[in-house]
This record gives C-alpha cells, structure tokens and sequence, in this order.
C-alpha cells in the first residue's frame, strides 16, 4: 500500500546534490532522513544536537502518524541514537522535523552534511475510548512485568 505524503523541501540541496527521502530498499519500513547541515558537526561523547532534516512534512490524515527512529547500524557501530529515543509527528503538525542526535558512545563522531541519521515510519493509529473498569477480565499474563518470561 502507498499512501501520498506531503513534503515541502526546506533545504535547496534536495534534489540536485542529494536525493529526496526514499525507502533503501523495496521491502525497506523507513525513509531515510538526512542531516542538513551547513557544516560538519562533532558530537563529542556524550553530547547531543539538534539536527534538521531538511523537510517539513504534513500527514493531514488524523489516522496516521510518523515516527522518527535512529538507524540501529549508527546506534551498534557508533553510538549515534536519538537522544529522545523516539521522535513522533502528529498528522495536524506541519513544521520543520528536527533529528535530536546523542553520542552515547566514548568517541567523538563526525556527522557530515547529507548524512542519512534517522529513518521516518508513517503508522495506522487507533484511537481509544477510555472505559473505567473495577477488574479485568483475566488474561494468560496477568500482572507479569518485567522479565517475568525468562530468559531461556
């Protein structure tokens, strides 16, 4: 399934010197998010930045969301994750999509303009309807937390 997405381009380097957001693959969930730097930037051990993407985009579709999510190859080689773990975008918003980027890694790292940083998944959401309830009706897990499966 392929649904239209609004994007305004924010960055005139899109399009001539690097490509639009795109899935990297056929069978990829996210789109590539670019760092629009003017500048290359040096996250050093555990700092943090603010990072544009580049592009504003607007889901209209009250049914939808995105997220914004690191790249797992920058999160396990380097330490570059997203310093609020997950970034998400409301169908009514309509601004610039901003990457927050940490180095949670003991090195400094070097992010260069047009770097892919973070990929942006648009998802179904269901919207509920609270109901006050005394008990639950019970379920095969209960109250288990944390672990409470094992590990083997």
């Amino acid at each position: 399934m392929s649904l239209p997405l609004q994007v305004k381009l924010l960055d005139p380097r899109f399009g001539d010197r690097w490509p639009l957001p795109a899935y990297a693959t056929e069978s990829s969930a996210g789109l590539d998010l670019r760092a629009a730097l003017e500048a290359p930037l040096t996250l050093g051990a555990g700092q943090s930045s603010l990072v544009p993407s580049g592009i504003a985009i607007h889901l209209a579709d009250p049914n939808l969301c995105a997220l914004v999510l690191p790249r797992s190859g920058l999160g396990h080689r380097h330490g570059i994750v997203l310093g609020n773990g997950t970034g998400l975008i409301d169908a009514d918003y309509q601004g610039p999509l901003l990457i927050s980027l940490w180095n949670r890694s003991a090195e400094a790292f070097v992010v260069q303009p047009g770097d892919r940083v973070a990929q942006l998944v648009v998802l179904p959401i269901a919207r509920v309807q609270l109901k006050i309830v005394d008990t639950f009706i019970a379920s095969a897990r209960g109250e288990g937390g944390f672990g409470h499966t094992g590990v083997r």
